[in-house]
Order: C-alpha cells, then structure tokens, then sequence
C-alpha cells in the first residue's frame, strides 16, 4: 500500500538524518491523516491507495502553483523549496500521460462515449478521469478535450 511506503520512506530519511525530506514526509503523512478524519463522516468508502494518490495529487498541484508564483514574484530560494518538496511528492504517483498518450485516451474516451461536439465535454471528462484516474494531467486533457471539437 501507498500509506505504509510512505511511512517506511519517513522512516528512512529519518534514519539518514535528511531532514528536508523528513519534514516533506511528515507533511504528506499529515495531509493523509487529515483527509482520513475528513473521510470519517462521508457516506461513501474510498479505497486507501485511491485517497492517498487524491492527496498526493493535490499536494503537487499546489506546489506548482506556488513554483509558480515565487518565480514570478523573485523569491527564488521559496521556488527551490517548493520544487524539493514536487520531486518526493512525485515519487510516490503514478507515472502521468503525455501529451500523445492523453490524445490517444481523448480518442478512445469520444469514441466510447459518442461525444460529437464541445456540450459532450462532460461526458468525456468523466470518462477519462474514471479509466486513468491520477495518471492524467485533467488540466492538459480539458485543453486537449477543447481543441478536439
């Protein structure tokens, strides 16, 4: 399970004294235990590995953001933080689709779906996120998905 690599790589760098990548772990630690008190009062059960991979993917999307924005605002020192912190994050998702991946499962997802023009966006939208899941980079596939049509 994806939890108890994620332990066993905190774990580890403590063990090696790394105390960058000990502090990015123990963060990733916190985010899921904060989502597993979330999910206490949902009505529906998420599988482990499927919320732990929801995190994670959510972690990366705002360290880019924030990559982002230091760049932009000069605070290069807090970008080479933030990308630190992407790089451990990244090692524990799955490999994400590339441009030509991600236009072959647009194909398969209209094709399936019947879609013939942009109001059918939805459908396939739905339809890709529920074959490939966190292995697919939605904000690319929407621009993709756009200029299909």
């Amino acid at each position: 399970m994806l939890r108890d690599t994620i332990k066993a790589e905190t774990v580890t760098a403590m063990k090696a004294k790394d105390k960058d990548r000990t502090a990015t772990l123990r963060l990733i630690g916190a985010k899921i235990k904060d989502r597993d008190i979330e999910m206490r009062t949902a009505s529906k059960e998420v599988p482990d590995d499927e919320l732990v991979t929801e995190v994670l993917t959510k972690m990366a999307k705002q360290r880019r953001e924030s990559i982002t924005m230091y760049v932009d605002g000069g605070r290069q020192e807090l970008a080479d933080k933030e990308k630190y912190e992407l790089a451990v994050i990244e090692e524990f998702l799955p490999k994400t689709l590339d441009e030509a991946e991600t236009k072959a499962a647009i194909a398969d997802a209209k094709a399936t779906t019947g879609a013939d023009s942009i109001k059918d966006m939805g459908k396939v939208m739905g339809e890709l996120k529920a074959k490939h899941g966190a292995s697919l980079d939605m904000s690319l596939a929407s621009k993709l998905v756009k200029e299909s049509f």
